[in-house]
């Protein structure tokens, strides 16, 4: 592993902590150049499904536009960040336990909004009028009275 600030190729492993839940391995290394301490993080690498959007291109799974978009939906929300982070995990584990090859963007929405109701209601409402691209009011109201 190479030193995050001096680039030296020889660094070595201070301290291993794996997550509560066993997926992440966590290592505090040292470098024997500079002596300065930097973190890595370990898990396996998995294949997500590839999405395939509404004009049916294909594109790789991404969890930076999954987590911006809910992070959209929940702006100046009262959510924290290890709300949105478990909801991303719990996307990611669903689509993995499915083992589908392939998603199409319409369920992985679904699934977004699926996690946002379970968060904060307005966030759910506010993703599900842009996903939805609703009309009226009256698909709102009726939105809000399903709440």
């Amino acid at each position: 592993m190479r030193c995050a600030f001096c680039g030296h190729s020889e660094t070595q492993v201070v301290e291993t902590r794996e997550s509560d839940e066993g997926d992440v391995v966590r290592r505090r290394r040292r470098c024997l150049r500079c002596d300065k301490r930097f973190t890595t993080y370990e898990r396996a690498e998995i294949a997500l499904p590839v999405v395939i959007k509404k004009d049916n291109t294909r594109g790789n799974f991404d969890m930076g536009k999954l987590r911006a978009s809910m992070e959209l939906a929940l702006r100046k929300r009262p959510v924290s960040t290890e709300q949105v982070d478990a909801a991303v995990e719990r996307i990611q584990e669903k689509l993995l336990s499915e083992g589908t090859r392939e998603v199409s963007s319409a369920r992985l929405g679904e699934m977004v909004m699926r996690e946002l109701k379970r968060i904060d209601k307005v966030a759910y409402v506010r993703f599900a009028s842009v996903y939805r691209s609703f009309e009226d009011i009256d698909e709102f109201r009726k939105l809000i009275k399903d709440i």
